[in-house]
């Protein structure tokens, strides 16, 4: 049990005791809520549980503090002092051996530590990227890519069973206009004056595809402009997706599922959705077209799923397919788009409820726009010619690692600046560097640690590690449970880099002070003590090593030759 556990349980046991001295009937016992106090002189913990109590109680929140705190001093081996502040907080200085026996959980659950029933097997879909294969992913493309990627792994951290999924969207207005780019540019590389049309595709890479078709079959230009076009945009589809879902595995993005827009119009779910919602009432007919009604669920406007002249809109396709996500037994959707979808949002959300489930069974993420800094100055990412606009450059330029770090080193509520300097700096100045250099340095202690003989051991006398930055970092440690929960909780992964680089930071400061005194040594003639140190590096190792793999990235055995152990 942890000492996190062993409290809360204390309190519920110290609480129930109260109330039936009290001989009042709550019909459950409020949550024990703890806090860690912003300032160390303040305890290890506090709670307001008096507070809370007071009213239930009919006493003054002292009064109930008055009661509890006797009950928890009394347990010597799980409190230090516990102490009343202000009107009615109590706050608790936890003893240090058991402070520390987090260690032995993080030590037997090893790459387990941090995971949580949090989902109970739930089933959740995380949609994510699903560019149109008419183009290269951008940045933008990349930052929801990361975003996405380690989303899915929090939450199967945290007990959910979840599906990665990419919807190609491979119908449509789109990919006839890619059709008729690639066609155009073909006429031009056969001699013919063509003016290109600013609606569409404009990238280098279309000529580049044009050429290909044109070698794969010299007699394309001849067919009818209909099948040529069709050809083309075919062709250019499925090559494009493929250098999409190559470009993702080399970020170390791999979706689960890739589902593809025209299974939906083969299988005429479009139809059999549009008569669902029919005959739910949801749907009318105006001015010869079909609309949705969506004010009905607090959208701002009811919106079209069929024109007057009989063409769907992508909206109609887009309620299908949630329709065939719900369909395939998931309990939860999350979609992640981009900020200039924030208007979608509410039609969404809409149709979830009107196809008859639960609104909060659905999530709109909206991954805010991308800054790339060089040597201070912005980027112009306005043209296809701009450099390190697209998300194979800026991974070309910084490295995989990097380039997934620094997508999730700021929540996505946020817009981002991304400096790719700082990115492919190996510094100390660089986060994710900074990061895996703490990992290595501890491979390193190891290494010299085996050149005497000596392993991490599987457990160790916690009473010798008494100082006060060991103690400080095992409960950094136990809080890392807390940080996996809260970061699929919120949908927010970019609390496990936050916390990544702050548990970084802390071994570093603990690694610098072994240069200046002898008692923070970890390799000595003290066997006794040298087992102790080297087991809490192992678990730091541990926790290290799981944020890592939670954000994609790898932890390096060795990053810079030299002494790096003490």
């Amino acid at each position: 049990m942890n000492w996190n556990q062993a409290l809360s349980d204390h309190f519920k046991q110290t609480l129930q005791k109260l109330i039936s001295q009290e001989k009042c009937e709550l019909s459950t016992l409020p949550d024990v809520q703890f806090s860690k106090p912003a300032q160390k002189i303040h305890g290890d913990v506090a709670t307001n549980i008096a507070l809370v109590l007071a009213k239930p109680l009919k006493m003054k929140p002292r009064e109930v503090a008055d009661r509890i705190v006797p009950a928890l001093a009394a347990k010597a081996d799980l409190f230090a002092k516990v102490e009343i502040a202000g009107p009615g907080f109590i706050n608790m200085w936890i003893q240090p051996h058991v402070l520390l026996s987090v260690l032995e959980d993080i030590s037997r659950e090893n790459e387990k530590y941090g995971h949580s029933t949090l989902g109970q097997g739930k089933k959740v879909q995380v949609e994510f990227v699903s560019a149109n294969p008419t183009g290269p992913l951008h940045i933008g493309h990349g930052r929801g890519a990361i975003y996405g990627d380690v989303l899915g792994n929090v939450l199967a951290a945290a007990g959910y069973d979840v599906s990665k999924e990419y919807y190609v969207n491979d119908v449509g207005v789109q990919m006839t206009t890619l059709g008729r780019s690639v066609y155009l540019r073909l006429q031009e590389l056969q001699g013919q004056k063509i003016e290109f049309p600013e609606t569409c595709y404009q990238g280098a890479y279309i000529r580049d595809i044009a050429r290909e078709v044109l070698a794969l079959d010299p007699k394309i230009a001849s067919s009818s402009e209909a099948d040529a076009i069709a050809f083309c945009g075919k062709y250019a589809g499925d090559k494009i997706l493929k250098e999409i879902q190559d470009d993702l595995a080399a970020t170390g993005v791999i979706h689960d599922v890739t589902f593809f827009e025209h299974e939906l119009h083969e299988h005429d779910a479009v139809k059999k959705v549009f008569q669902k919602l029919e005959k739910s009432g949801h749907t009318y007919e105006q001015d010869g077209a079909l609309w949705f009604r969506s004010t009905v669920f607090g959208d701002d406007k009811d919106r079209v799923l069929r024109k007057n002249d009989g063409s769907l809109t992508y909206f109609a396709a887009d309620i299908a397919y949630h329709e065939h996500k719900y369909a395939r037994g998931f309990d939860r959707i999350i979609d992640i788009w981009g900020a200039d979808h924030g208007g979608y949002v509410a039609r969404i959300k809409a149709v979830v409820q009107a196809l008859g489930y639960e609104a909060d069974s659905f999530d709109a993420v909206l991954i805010q726009l991308v800054n790339l800094i060089r040597d201070g100055e912005l980027i112009s990412m306005s043209t296809r010619s701009a450099q390190y606009e697209t998300l194979a450059d800026v991974r070309n330029e910084v490295g995989k690692d990097a380039c997934r770090y620094f997508f999730l080193m700021r929540s996505h509520h946020a817009q981002l600046d991304f400096d790719l300097n700082l990115a492919k700096s190996e510094s100390t100045e660089n986060p994710v560097y900074y990061i895996q250099y703490a990992y290595a340095r501890i491979q390193s202690v190891f290494r010299k640690a085996l050149e005497k003989g000596l392993k991490p051991p599987k457990t160790c006398d916690l009473t010798l590690l008494n100082l006060p930055e060991e103690i400080d970092l095992a409960v950094f440690l136990s809080e890392y449970r807390q940080v996996v929960h809260d970061a699929a909780a919120g949908l927010e992964p970019h609390r496990i880099a936050f916390y990544a680089l702050e548990l970084a930071l802390a071994f570093q400061g603990y690694y610098s002070q072994a240069k200046h005194d002898d008692r923070y040594r970890f390799l000595t003639d003290d066997a006794k003590a040298t087992e102790a140190k080297l087991y809490l590096l192992k678990n730091i190792a541990i926790v290290l090593h799981n944020a890592l793999t939670l954000m994609g990235l790898s932890a390096p055995e060795e990053m810079i030759k030299g002494k790096e152990d003490t």
